[in-house]
């Protein structure tokens, strides 16, 4: 009898860990898919090869989140970097396939380096934290002004969306996202915005792209790709690690998900990263009362994330199917907490803000000089500001 009570004690709280990891998978895919869309098809990647990406992304997420918890019995959750996405995005106009694939290796290059060699914080420290925010914010401004300025040909549906985020975003902001999702897809549906004479729900197989390096494209796309990824997602990630109190050694972690992204980078997977918004989800109490065994959350998660995988195909057939207005109203409300975070965080320091306004105006810009994107020059700006200004103001 006692041990059937403990049976049913110990097994009770497993529904809320797969629930936790269920809704991690989903909050992750429903705020970032879009714009890992946007980024595949800016780069000239067909849909078939879109889904190839979608595929291969799912599979890493899943296999690294699956093995980093299980070996370290912690909710370690892995991800995409959604703000490198964004970067993606808005940076590959005009760079070849061939040269994406270029630039993914480079960047994942850069992180299996840093974790080698333990550079890491020493990196973060060298570039001042409210310049990397400000950059950030200027890379995802024009998400955020997308979710917006689709009001004016599509005022129904989008601004439905902007309806159902403001409602959950006020007494359910965890699934903000989901319901904006799930309101714009209805609406659009009802609408006959939804395209469904080619949708398939399909098995996609990566598909390997040889690379192209070309120094103008790894130095204004895949060096800020790099940043971005260690400073945006990386290092909040870690810290949502710690304050959860999960303090697991860092060079290991960005080895491993550095070097499995490295490994399937001419797939199509841009990064893989150490989870913080999605990974506070499995790391609650929500997820289970015992802090001890919330990795199987995690571990939940891994398994959800290797279904989405297998089916990239069909998210990438349905993202085609669906409006774009869709698509960037829900990829510009999903990054609006991204934006706000990142401009309190440039701004934040008055003696350090004029110098991450230049950062911010100048990445957001989007100005190109010597083929080399805004993100690069609006971090040179307000590095030379930022030096500028620490040495002769405090002189």
């Amino acid at each position: 009898m006692t041990h059937n009570g403990v049976t049913m004690r110990s097994s009770t709280p497993l529904f809320p860990a797969i629930l936790a990891g269920f809704v991690a998978v989903l909050v992750g895919y429903a705020s970032s898919a879009a714009i890992i869309w946007q980024a595949a098809a800016a780069a000239g990647a067909t849909p078939l090869q879109i889904a190839g990406w979608m595929t291969a992304l799912g599979l890493g997420m899943g296999v690294s989140t699956l093995a980093l918890s299980l070996w370290y019995k912690a909710p370690v959750l892995t991800a995409w970097s959604t703000p490198g996405a964004a970067l993606l995005a808005t940076s590959l106009q005009g760079v070849t396939l061939a040269e994406t694939i270029g630039i993914f290796i480079f960047a994942n290059g850069l992180i299996v380096l840093c974790g080698l060699t333990g550079l890491f914080a020493r990196l973060m420290k060298i570039i001042p934290h409210t310049l990397a925010a400000a950059m950030l914010a200027g890379v995802l401004l024009r998400f955020g002004l997308q979710a917006f300025s689709q009001l004016e040909g599509h005022f129904l549906l989008c601004g439905s969306m902007l309806l159902a985020w403001l409602f959950a975003k006020t007494f359910a902001p965890r699934y903000a996202i989901v319901a904006t999702l799930v309101v714009g897809g209805v609406v659009a549906w009802a609408g006959g915005d939804v395209v469904t004479d080619k949708l398939r729900y399909t098995v996609v197989m990566p598909i390997w792209i040889a690379p192209q390096f070309t120094l103008t494209t790894l130095i204004s796309v895949g060096l800020p790709l790099f940043l971005v990824t260690m400073a945006s997602q990386n290092a909040p990630g870690f810290a949502t690690m710690q304050a959860s109190g999960y303090p697991v050694a860092v060079s290991p972690l960005i080895t491993f998900t550095g070097g499995l992204a490295l490994l399937l980078s001419p797939f199509g997977v841009f990064s893989i990263c150490i989870a913080a918004i999605t990974a506070a989800i499995c790391q609650s109490p929500d997820a289970h009362p015992d802090a001890g065994k919330r990795w199987i959350a995690a571990v939940a998660a891994g398994v959800f994330y290797l279904l989405a995988g297998i089916f990239g195909g069909s998210i990438t057939a349905l993202m085609t199917a669906l409006p774009l207005s869709w698509i960037q109203t829900l990829a510009g409300l999903a990054l609006l907490g991204t934006i706000g975070g990142s401009l309190y965080q440039a701004l934040q320091h008055e003696h350090e803000r004029d110098a991450a306004l230049i950062t911010f105006l100048v990445t957001a810009s989007g100005v190109t000089l010597l083929s080399i994107s805004s993100a690069f020059w609006g971090l040179i700006a307000g590095g030379i500001g930022y030096a500028v200004f620490s040495r002769f103001r405090r002189a």
